[in-house]
């Protein structure tokens, strides 16, 4: 079993990407679970969601605390969230930055991989220059880093799931699978 753990802010599409995610892989003949950490979030406040994905019945019913695989959808969450918090040794973590992974410094046994997935949504017009939509284009470098969701798969799980500009959203994902290099 593959267990994700996605980081975001209240109002950045973490557990809609996460169901999103969850879709593609599911849509690829896996079983899957896909759930958030409800709190008393507000926006722009620390949040989690979860996806586990498997060739067999998932029978874990809780939060995941050592995740393979970590999904950062802004690099703000690095200064107030243990984002690397534990992850399992040879594990990867995945920020939105335009940092290099070595600029960032993270110290432990996992791979850290970097995307400017800002700068891709805004090409995409995706959000605005002051509040990007990240959460498709880190579905992309998701499925390329952890090898659970077909780029296709996921692509059509966005068309079908953005509230509007299904294309961009969709394209946005593309670049940054395109743009990671495992």
């Amino acid at each position: 079993m593959i267990e994700i753990r996605f980081h975001g802010r209240g109002g950045q599409g973490a557990a809609s990407g996460c169901t999103v995610f969850a879709d593609a892989a599911f849509r690829g003949g896996k079983r899957v679970q896909a759930f958030p950490m409800f709190g008393v979030e507000r926006r722009g406040a620390p949040v989690a969601s979860f996806v586990r994905i498997s060739d067999a019945d998932i029978r874990a019913r809780h939060n995941i605390y050592t995740p393979d695989h970590v999904i950062v959808l802004s690099e703000t969450l690095m200064d107030t969230v243990d984002c690397t918090d534990g992850i399992k040794p040879g594990g990867t973590i995945t920020v939105n930055t335009a940092k290099s992974p070595e600029e960032l410094g993270l110290k432990g046994d996992f791979k850290v991989y970097t995307v400017d997935a800002t700068r891709i949504s805004i090409e995409h017009g995706l959000g605005s220059i002051t509040s990007p939509i990240v959460n498709t284009a880190m579905l992309g470098a998701a499925a390329k880093v952890t090898g659970q969701a077909d780029i296709e798969l996921l692509m059509q799980c966005i068309r079908e799931a953005a509230p509007s500009k299904p294309e961009q959203n969709a394209a946005a994902a593309k670049d940054t699978f395109d743009a990671i290099t495992p």
